[in-house]
């Protein structure tokens, strides 16, 4: 196994129907009788290790058929004649503990990768979670609602509504009074087009609402930005957590002012700039590569010192994906738990919703955006951004109380 693929995720994959589950199959490149031979397994605990060697594939594809469970190969293992190929497990909870024993006495580094699979057995168990800021520590035995406020001129749902700064102040407490757990500011508008915001204007647009608001809301608040100057200044006048859609890439000086800043910090996914966003929405394999990049970030994080408990992630629902893209998402949402770390999810009143539903005013997507927050919450999202603070609580604790008794 090479440092690259070591590099990789294991996941548990979140395959609801036999389509979903067949697709998986035959990208990892299953001989046909294999498929229709395991379908009807995939009913447990779908794990997926990326990129194993063919001998080793070989020696996890005995031990499981051992515990009476199964792995699925490409074509071409069993005789070697493919270098590596993705395995998936398919076994209960009970066979996979089981399997990573079994393993650890294995060559090909199968101790090693027994290691990260009781790793993710591990994380997937019910813990008790919080997220750390630079104020404080914030429970996340329930869902939280992250309530949007945009001091923008240009924001595709509310832009102009609150640039002033009496009325953004207003609705920030008329946020926390519907029950906003969280309040997320941002002052430069990232969707799809929008054009980019000096720093100094950011600033100006942010600083006097968080230097008003301090004192006056009980609730953290969010600076939405990717900008280092702006984080920093944000943070000063009052936020303590920094929303970066870019995960710590567009400003290589974010990673090392979160840092400074002890803030807590959302490491969202998206490729390109909101002017090119929307240009690269094509994936081979979304979940996978949409589960590297977040890991990637997570490691850029650490390494400029931002601890594990201040990190939430974000799939960047709308960022360089497509109106399908954003419904696998949702769907498949579960398989991210798996990093370790949780998840938030900002679906509200977004285009994808409004083509589904033929709803071309964000306003009129509010029982679209229901939907989506509510399946969210049943695959495992911990903090729910969104425009309708009071109606969307509702949801997400509902939710919460039907999947969670």
């Amino acid at each position: 196994m090479t440092e690259q693929d070591r590099e990789r995720s294991i996941r548990l994959l979140e395959l609801r129907t036999p389509d979903e589950a067949r697709r998986e199959l035959e990208r990892i490149g299953v001989d046909p009788a294999g498929i229709a031979r395991m379908l009807p397994k995939l009913a447990f605990m779908p794990v997926l290790l990326p990129g194993v060697r063919a001998a080793a594939a070989n020696i996890i594809k005995q031990e499981m058929l051992s515990l009476g469970g199964d792995a699925a190969v490409a074509r071409g293992t069993v005789a070697c004649s493919i270098a590596v190929t993705d395995v998936l497990l398919i076994g209960s909870r009970r066979q996979l503990t089981a399997l990573c024993t079994k393993l650890k006495a294995q060559p090909f580094g199968l101790a090693a990768l027994a290691d990260r699979l009781t790793q993710l057995l591990d994380t997937t168990r019910a813990r008790e979670r919080f997220w750390q800021t630079s104020r404080r520590r914030i429970p996340l035995e329930r869902p939280l609602i992250m309530g949007i406020l945009n001091v923008t001129p240009d924001s595709f749902s509310d832009g102009g509504r609150f640039n002033d700064p009496d009325r953004a102040v207003e609705q920030a407490l008329q946020l926390e009074a519907e029950g906003a757990d969280l309040i997320d500011i941002g002052a430069e508008s990232t969707r799809p087009g929008a054009p980019p915001v000096p720093a100094a204007e950011e600033i100006r647009r942010l600083v006097p609402v968080l230097e008003r608001l301090a004192g006056q809301v009980t609730v953290p608040i969010s600076v939405d930005t990717w900008k280092a100057s702006v984080a920093a200044a944000a943070c000063s006048a009052g936020a303590e957590i920094i929303n970066d859609i870019s995960g710590l890439t567009f400003d290589p000086a974010m990673a090392a002012t979160a840092a400074a800043c002890n803030a807590g910090v959302v490491l969202m996914h998206t490729r390109g700039t909101p002017q090119t966003m929307q240009q690269d929405t094509h994936y081979e394999d979304l979940m996978g590569e949409l589960a590297e990049a977040l890991a990637a970030a997570v490691r850029r994080a650490c390494s400029a010192g931002i601890a594990p408990e201040r990190i939430v992630l974000d799939p960047g629902i709308g960022f360089a994906k497509s109106r399908q893209g954003n419904l696998e998402i949702l769907r498949r949402l579960g398989e991210l738990t798996a990093l370790g770390y949780p998840l938030l999810v900002g679906s509200s009143r977004k285009s994808f919703i409004g083509a589904v539903l033929g709803k071309p005013d964000p306003r009129d997507r509010l029982f679209g955006t229901a939907a989506t927050v509510a399946l969210a919450v049943a695959a495992g999202a911990q903090i729910l951004r969104v425009h309708d603070v009071a109606a969307m609580g509702d949801v997400a604790r509902m939710s919460r109380a039907i999947c969670a008794p």
